[in-house]
């Protein structure tokens, strides 16, 4: 959760600002209805305390070869404890997500075995699902909207979803995060940095 790229304005508060941005994440992931348990895949203790008082269940042992491969690990842990649900990968930096959207999106994606949702840039993925008896391979990272394609999940086609798309890997990611309005964590931090919230 570093965000280095959000290094030239955050400093040494890198930390602190993937921080505000998870919580910010995850309390709107809990505000969903059709969502029934957030598992949160870290071995990093501040984290994890922060985001178990919105009532994520932590998962440590990180098998530590990246990403995908600790995302398949979060949804073992996941279908064992909820063997009908289907899973969902979710980026864990969408400031301004709103539960409404979310549950938009997990409406749609509950009607194919795979599905994934493209990043505002329409190159990434912000989310990924696969249904109780699909096979979970997620692809994040790089160019992964080609990729999820290329494995037969399908692309949700939903306008009106902007929170759930809007991800934050640089400072225009913010920005354009903050325009769509950050949760609290992202908002208090943005103004403890003597930051606009709306990138002016």
């Amino acid at each position: 959760m570093a965000k280095s790229r959000l290094a030239e304005f955050a400093g040494e508060r890198r930390p602190e600002m993937a921080l505000a941005v998870a919580c910010d994440t995850v309390r709107a992931v809990t505000a969903t209805p059709e969502v029934a348990a957030i598992f949160v895949v870290t071995e990093d203790a501040t984290a994890a305390a922060a985001l178990e008082r919105f009532g994520a269940h932590v998962v440590t042992g990180e098998p530590g070869t990246g990403l995908n491969a600790a995302l398949r690990h979060g949804a073992a842990r996941a279908r064992l404890a909820y063997p009908d649900a289907g899973v969902c990968a979710l980026s864990a930096d969408l400031p301004a997500l709103r539960p409404a959207e979310l549950s938009q999106v997990l409406a749609a994606a509950a009607t194919y075995p795979n599905a994934f949702l493209a990043d505002a840039h329409g190159v990434g993925t912000t989310v990924y699902s696969a249904l109780p008896r699909a096979v979970f391979a997620p692809a994040f990272e790089g160019w992964s909207r080609l990729r999820h394609r290329q494995s037969g999940a399908v692309e949700l086609e939903l306008a009106g979803v902007p929170t759930v798309r809007h991800d934050v890997d640089t400072p225009e990611d913010l920005w354009a995060a903050a325009r769509l309005g950050v949760g609290p964590h992202t908002a208090a931090l943005l103004d403890s940095l003597g930051l606009a919230r709306t990138g002016g």
